[in-house]
Order: structure tokens, then sequence, then C-alpha cells
């Protein structure tokens, strides 16, 4: 009997014994594979610009890697550990364009086994920033280089070498320029326009850039485009206004974190602060334009906090280096006692409105308020303009017609002429200089 008994379970134990190797026979080879199958390189793109080139390295998985400075020439050295050379990192040197202002050639090789080595020889002397991002959007795993000028141009003193007049020809006498101002100002008096005896600075903000695309069209179209080529219309219609001068956050393709876009505005101590921009939505048939100020509180609506959540998280797909500790950051940011720099941008906010309203239908008729990071500067009247809806057909292709571009920076700067002749700009105190 007790044999008996015994028998069945014994012969359960060999079958679970020979299925556990049957087991390990058809996993452990694949398990193997996975362990010890090497990271790759999917893409590597580079944006130049004046301020900081940045190189994003995209991998399937995390990088393991080593860097350190060469100096005579300036050098970045970047070892990669544990992974394959492969047709993208070959083709690495074709990446950088003769015109980089910060690096002069980028190439990429096998160091050692196991190791790839990059080397990036540079124009003048760099403060490099290496770090690693997690995944975001449609992007992987990411090792950015990014190098900065040692020497950065100041935006201030750049600013007022462009005011600078020219050299008076003999015919210009002061009583001539003088009688000239005069005229002016009675001209414009007439025609509604701000009578302002100092210079308007109005930093403009085309939002997204580099690495962080935006929102993106059924039709192919960056919003990050759309708004730099609005923005830079818009530039130039206020540059042409009688004392009023813009100043773009980016005026090429790279990324800008929110932070660093309400310290430039604050460094040359704007009048105005206008973030341009053409969101997408879930549904296709969400239309019209839009004009956000911030709020202290809560939102004015789902879709304004809706909105705002996804402008925010722009730093999270664009890539800011989380390790660099930026005092100005905490004291921006955190600022929420602007109750009166509020109430302006709604002014602000109410006058573009009406005028973008003549060219385009208006998704909200009233100016709605959000959280939005890049409005948080405590002393400057800051709109948002969403200027249409890209994920809408109809107005993707609105969106990069250059007549509708035209005429959507006319209506801005109509809004703004609007605001100013209620709201004449005081004299700027002299502050001290904003770190």
């Amino acid at each position: 009997m007790s044999n008996r008994t015994h028998q069945p379970h014994a012969a359960r134990r060999e079958l679970i014994k020979f299925a556990g190797a049957s087991l390990v026979l058809l996993v452990s080879p694949v398990g193997r594979a996975a362990v010890n199958r090497k990271p790759s390189v999917l893409a590597v793109r580079v944006w130049p610009a004046d301020d900081y080139t940045r190189v994003a390295i995209e991998c399937d998985t995390p990088l393991k890697f080593t860097h350190f400075s060469v100096r005579n020439p300036d050098r970045l050295v970047v070892d990669l550990e544990g992974i394959e050379f492969n047709s993208v990192l070959q083709a690495l040197g074709n990446k950088v364009a003769a015109d980089d202002p910060n690096i002069k050639l980028l190439r990429a090789g096998r160091f050692k086994p196991g190791v790839v080595r990059l080397v990036m020889e540079l124009k003048n002397e760099v403060n490099p920033q290496v770090f690693e991002l997690p995944p975001a959007g449609e992007y992987g795993h990411r090792l950015v280089l990014d190098v900065y000028p040692l020497e950065s141009p100041d935006p201030l003193l750049s600013l007022l070498q462009k005011s600078e007049p020219s050299p008076a020809s003999p015919g210009d006498r002061l009583e001539d320029k003088a009688v000239q101002n005069a005229e002016n100002k009675a001209s414009r008096s007439r025609e509604g326009r701000p009578v302002v005896d100092r210079l308007i600075t109005i930093t403009l903000d085309p939002g997204h850039g580099g690495e962080d695309p935006g929102a993106v069209g059924r039709g192919g179209s960056y919003e990050k485009h759309v708004t730099l080529a609005v923005a830079k219309r818009l530039k130039a219609k206020i540059d042409a206004e009688p004392n009023m001068r813009a100043v773009l956050t980016r005026n090429t393709d790279y990324f800008v974190p929110l932070h660093v876009r309400v310290q430039k505005a604050r460094r040359i101590r704007s009048d105005l602060f206008v973030s341009i921009h053409a969101d997408a939505f879930i549904r296709p048939d969400a239309h019209g334009s839009s004009v956000f100020a911030l709020s202290e509180s809560g939102a004015s609506s789902s879709a304004a906090r809706y909105l705002a959540q996804k402008e925010n998280a722009s730093d999270l797909i664009g890539g800011v280096n989380l390790d660099v500790k930026d005092p100005m950051l905490a004291r921006t940011l955190l600022d929420l006692s602007q109750t009166a720099t509020i109430s302006d941008s709604l002014k602000l906010g109410k006058a573009v409105l009406g005028e973008i309203g003549g060219i385009n239908t208006l998704h909200k008729a009233s100016v709605e308020q959000a959280g939005f990071a890049v409005l948080k500067a405590p002393d400057i009247p800051s709109i948002l303009i969403e200027t249409a809806f890209i994920s809408n057909p109809q107005e993707e292709r609105r969106l990069n017609d250059e007549a509708y571009q035209d005429k959507m920076a006319e209506a801005i700067i109509s809004g703004i002429r609007k605001y100013f002749a209620k709201n004449p700009p005081l004299a700027k105190s002299k502050l001290a200089s904003i770190d």
C-alpha cells in the first residue's frame, strides 16, 4: 500500500524535473542573448546655436560613459562602453555643419575592445555639460553633450549696441531731429498708436525647438517651425515701429529650457513677454486661436490646465540637465506674488485676442489662465498665444501659409499697440544686473 501511494508522487517529481530542464533549455539561450546584447545607438542629432550646441545620442538602453576635456587644441572626449560601432556612429562626422558656432569636427571610432570613443573638436574653449535623459515623448534613452562657450554674449550689451544710432550726416541737425520726433508723436497719437518717450523692449518666445518638436500635425508639420516663422515675422513688424524693438528667445532650431526663456526676458529688462505656440488636441476637429495668462490659483478651465501641463512638460522632452542648480529658477518660478503683473497680462491678452479674432475663429472668447511656467516672470506682463490647432488639418494648412503667418503677426502687433495706447510704459527703474 505504501509503495503504491508513493509511486505516483515519485513519477510526478521526475516529470517536473524533466519539464524544468526542458524549460531551461528553451529559455536560457534567449535570456543570455538579452543579457549579453550590446546597446545600440539609434540616432545622433546636432543642434547648433550661438547660445550653445547640443549633441543628442539616442540609444535603446542607458549608456555607460566617461568623458574628459583636452586643451591645445580644445576637445571634448567621450568614451562609450559596451556599445556596438554601427553605421549611425560611422556617419557622425556628417552631422556637424561648417558654420556651427562651437564645434569644428565630430568623429567616432573603436578605441579599444568594448569601447567606442567620440572626439569633439571645438572652435573655442567651452564649458561642457554631459548628462543622461530618460525616455520621454518619442525618444528613447539619450546621452546629451551640451557645449557652452565660455564667453557667451551679453544680451543687454548686444541690444544696446544695436540701438546705438548710426553716425549723423551733416544735414541731421539736432533741431531737425526734435521736429521730426514731435511730428512722429503727433502722427502716432492721431493713429491711436502708443506715444512713448523711451524704447520698448518686447521678448518674443517661439515655443519649443531642437529636441522638443512641440505638437506635430497630421500633415507632418512641426509646431517648433511654425512658431519660429510667426515670431520672425512679428519681430520684423515690431522693429519697424518707432520706439520698439523685439528680441527672440531663439532665432534658430534649438532647445531653450522654460526658465531660460524667462531669464532672457528679465536680463534685457523686457516690457512684455509673448510666447507663440500652435497646439494639438486629441480630437482633430478642435480649432481656433486662444490667449493665455498666468494664474495664481487654479486654471480657468480643464482645457487650460491640460494645455499648461503639456507646455510645462517641454523641459522633459527637450532635455534639461537637472544637476545644474540655478538659483534664479527657484526665485522666478516660485514667485507667485505677482498680482499686478498678471493684471497687466490680462489687459495685454484681451487686446491681442480682440485683434486675432479678426483673422481666425476664437477657441475661447476670453483670456484663459493656468500655471504656465514660461509666463512666471514676476515683473513682466506675459501672455501665451495659441495661434491655431496644428492637429486640425485645415488649420495646419493655414499655419504653413505665409499670408496667414503675416496676418497673425499683424494682429498681434495691433493688439500690442492698443495695449500701450491705454497703458503707456512707465520709466524704467535702474535695476541691478539680474544673475
